[in-house]
């Protein structure tokens, strides 16, 4: 597809995670470099780029606390900027029309947390229609504990991901895969 039909959803890579208990257990270099050279790419390449940042009404993902923003050291332009408080981005927030009206039907989707708010939208996007490009490398998630008191790493949490959305919902794509698409 062409880059005016591509749009890169960079999903809730904003600085209200810092405040968050579990923020310290990630290779926080990593996502950051690998996420700026996918923005880098998008823009280079003409794709659309929108971010999306969570938010609730108390909190660090307040508007009121100033954590709303964009993940230092990462650096976005966006070409449009909305706010959620769903999981998927594209519940209650207008982001459909907008790429609806701006012709796109190819998402590239980033950003944090992996199994959580990046799946959510992806399989949304899906069932709306949209061919997807799922890039975990520039996904970001923690450790997180089950049920049975199993602590399941990042990188496990990944596999998983991938494993339910790859040839169902999307294409698992590295960035350089999902560049050279563009």
């Amino acid at each position: 597809m062409s880059a005016p039909e591509s749009a890169l959803l960079i999903i809730d890579v904003q600085e209200s995670f810092r405040h968050r208990p579990y923020w310290g257990m990630i290779d926080l270099d990593r996502f950051t470099s690998r996420i700026q050279r996918l923005h880098d790419g998008a823009k280079k390449a003409g794709a659309k780029v929108v971010q999306i940042f969570h938010t609730e009404p108390d909190g660090p993902f307040s508007p009121a606390s100033g954590h709303v923003r964009t993940l230092e050291p990462v650096k976005v332009t966006a070409d449009a900027r909305f706010e959620k408080s769903r999981h998927s981005a594209l519940v209650g927030t207008g982001l459909d029309v907008w790429l609806t009206r701006n012709g796109i039907r190819r998402l590239i989707v980033s950003g944090i947390r992996t199994e959580q708010c990046c799946e959510t939208t992806t399989r949304h996007a899906s069932d709306l229609g949209y061919a997807v490009d799922y890039v975990t490398e520039a996904t970001l998630t923690f450790p997180m504990e089950d049920g049975e008191g199993r602590l399941w790493s990042p990188a496990e949490i990944a596999r998983r991901t991938e494993l339910v959305l790859a040839k169902r919902f999307a294409r698992i794509s590295s960035v350089e895969e999902a560049l050279a698409a563009l």
